[in-house]
């Protein structure tokens, strides 16, 4: 029998989600609150399915656009299904009154994820009589290209409900992890944030131009890091893994944790520090076919590294 998944919001990242559970064979009914917005969305996610598979990452577009219709009601998108996937505004006032409507109206069996890409779980959940199978599901933009998906619950989310979400978005082909206890902006904003406020501080108070700072990650730490994530990149960068790396080198990154970038970072005048010598690169193709070249090359080594 034929899965099927409620998306609730059509915007770029509802549109992205009924792609991604369309592909992978769900029935999908996508609803909006504003009127004829999701009807819009079909024609733009028929065309971003012929587009995924020009690119080898869909097998059967036309299928995959047929099992995309617009619900005329939230009741009419819920009814029966199996999943909820909702993408509502990033405010916690309309979460809140978004996820009391989903509990009072989605099948009791289905699961209830928020794309919410920093609030919390527990936020907008607590008071509903269905918290248990409430949590969030929180993709990369854009989740039909990148796949992980973050599942964060609230303390009171059955656990039955986060291996439910976990399988749902393994068997759709996204990569999910789980965030063990609740925290603000889960994992990846966390990460994401203190690359960006050292990279403010390094760019605003003259280290570095923004366009070399620019060419250190791509060039450098994110060649690394789209196969490798942190833990594994110092485990190999010390004959004794990750012990020995901690032993030679953590004294010099204690100094610099004790010296963390301020808030600051992100006012004026740093910011307009950096914009007045922001220039955007215009050699995006070659740049990317330096990085496949150098890719292929950095995979044998690391294999090399690990035999």
């Amino acid at each position: 029998m034929t899965e099927s998944v409620a998306i609730v919001g059509a915007g770029l990242i509802g549109r992205a989600w009924a792609m991604i559970f369309a592909r992978a064979g769900w029935d999908v009914r996508l609803f909006d609150s504003a009127e004829g917005v999701a009807e819009a969305a079909l024609p733009l996610c028929a065309e971003g399915l012929r587009t995924l598979a020009a690119n080898g990452l869909c097998t059967d577009p036309e299928g995959a656009a047929g099992r995309i219709r617009s619900a005329g009601s939230l009741a009419a998108a819920l009814d029966g299904v199996d999943f909820v996937q909702e993408n509502g505004p990033e405010r916690l006032d309309v979460k809140r009154t978004l996820f009391a409507e989903l509990d009072a109206h989605a099948p009791r069996d289905a699961v209830i994820a928020s794309s919410s890409s920093a609030i919390r779980c527990s936020l907008f959940t607590e008071d509903l009589p269905g918290r248990a199978r409430c949590l969030i599901g929180h993709p990369v933009n854009p989740p039909h290209l990148i796949p992980l998906v973050e599942i964060s619950g609230a303390p009171w989310t059955d656990p039955a409900a986060l291996a439910r979400a976990r399988e749902v978005y393994e068997a759709i082909g996204q990569v999910p992890i789980t965030v063990l206890k609740e925290i603000e902006g889960f994992i990846l904003n966390r990460l994401q944030g203190a690359l960006l406020a050292e990279a403010f501080r390094l760019a605003s108070e003259g280290y570095v131009t923004p366009q070399d700072l620019d060419k250190t990650v791509a060039d450098g730490l994110g060649l690394r890091w789209s196969f490798m994530g942190p833990f594994e990149t110092i485990e190999l960068n010390a004959p004794g893994g990750i012990a020995d790396y901690c032993a030679r080198y953590t004294g010099f990154y204690k100094s610099l944790a004790a010296d963390p970038a301020p808030p600051s970072v992100y006012e004026a005048p740093a910011t307009e520090a950096i914009m007045a010598k922001w220039q955007p690169p215009d050699d995006l193709p070659a740049r990317m076919n330096r990085r496949d070249t150098r890719l292929a090359a950095l995979r044998a080594h690391k294999a090399s590294q690990k035999d």
